[in-house]
Parts: structure tokens; sequence; C-alpha cells
């Protein structure tokens, strides 16, 4: 892999990969709880196939800060997690902050000449969390939205929160069915409810826990291929 390194930004730290000279196209990949940019670095190689167009792999750390679900330790956190009850349990002042340093990430990537239809916002766990409330309110779409192990909080109210133009980006969500941390009827229905707003969400289900598996990662680089054709 050419260039891997830790750029400063704005914001937030990032790590970043590129599969190729003046990549064409980026993904900006967000991290679960408790973990950091580096975690999912190593899946590049995994994904990436011979014929794509090259890509600029963007994983951003995020703030530390306490987590009060687990007894106040500080970590690297997207938002705050307050409880147990999936409809309540996610700091919306936390998830706002965080959209807004994902949007300074996006703006980058388009300062440095990439297109918004040619840019992939991604994210695993608390990280799709963002990914899918960030995807919500972008008027300028994006190429498409990952979403990984994940949900939407506050689904109730996002509709309401929906922007003009942002069900044009179509999403792909996976899930463990016997995933401990977020149980997937959560993820089952943040997808309906997406689909219901107009989303294109392609599903997928495998038998596993809190994690990624190797089905998952070649259906993802089926579905990316797929963007890479249009």
């Amino acid at each position: 892999m050419a260039g891997m390194d830790t750029h400063p930004t704005a914001l937030l730290d990032t790590v970043e990969q590129e599969t190729g000279a003046a990549p064409a196209w980026s993904v900006l990949w967000l991290h679960g709880l408790g973990a950091d940019g580096h975690d999912f670095a190593p899946i590049v190689p995994e994904l990436v196939r011979p014929d794509w167009p090259a890509l600029r792999f963007v994983f951003p750390h995020a703030p530390v800060r306490a987590v009060t679900i687990n007894n106040g330790v500080r970590m690297r956190a997207w938002y705050d997690i307050v409880g147990m009850d999936f409809a309540t349990r996610a700091d919306s002042d936390g998830i706002e902050e965080s959209i807004v340093q994902v949007q300074s990430l996006i703006d980058r990537e388009l300062a440095r000449g990439m297109a918004p239809e040619r840019l992939l916002l991604a994210g695993f766990s608390q990280g799709g969390a963002i990914a899918l409330s960030a995807a919500l309110r972008r008027s300028q779409p994006l190429a498409g939205v990952i979403a990984l192990s994940t949900y939407l909080p506050g689904m109730e109210l996002a509709a309401q929160k929906l922007a003009d133009q942002a069900t044009r980006q179509p999403v792909f969500m996976a899930h463990g069915s016997g995933d401990p941390v977020i149980p997937m009827v959560h993820a089952q229905r943040s997808a309906q409810a997406l689909q219901a707003m107009g989303f294109a969400v392609q599903w997928h289900a495998y038998p596993m826990g809190h994690q990624v598996c190797a089905e998952e990662i070649a259906a993802l680089a089926d579905w990316m291929s797929g963007l890479f054709a249009l």
C-alpha cells in the first residue's frame, strides 16, 4: 500500500492510506467505541480489488471523553452512552458535535479536489451511528454510506432532520445475528426506517457477534464495485 501516514486536521487526527497515486475516490471510515483510527486500517488490503480506481482511506480518531455506561472511564468515543435503553442511550449533543467534526473532514476532502459523489462515509458501531446520522443531514449527497454493526440513534426524530437530496445516497448495512452489543433488531428497525425515508438500503446479516467477517467484506466490496462502475 502506498502512502500511509498520520495527519492532523483542524479538529481530528487521522490515519490515511492511499491505494495508488492521485486517488479518484475517498472513503472516510469511523471506528467504534474505545478504538481509534488504526482499528480498521488493516481492512484495506482485504477489501480493495485490483480493478478499482485509486482510493484514499481516511480513518479519524474520535475525541477522548468520559463514557457513562463504562463507569465514566475516558476513552475515544463519538458520543457518550448514558444507559441501556436504545431509544435514549445516545448523547445527542455528542452526536451533533461529531457530525460537525465529520463534516470538517468531508470539507477537507472536497478542498483536496474530491467530488462529493466520489466520497464514501463508513462507520462501525458508534462510528456507523455517526455515519448514518450525518448522512441524513446532507443536502449535497455523497456516493454512499456504509454502516456496519450499528443503528440509527433517535430514529423517531431522524426523519425530521432529513435534508433534501439526502436519500440519493445508497446505504450498505450489515450486522451480526448474535451481536451482544447492539442487538440486531435495532439495526433492522433502523434499516426499515431509512427505507421508509426513501433510502436504498442493501441489508446483510451474518452469524457473528459485534465484529466483521470475510463474507461481509466480500459483500461490501461487491457493493462498492457497483458504485465505482456508475
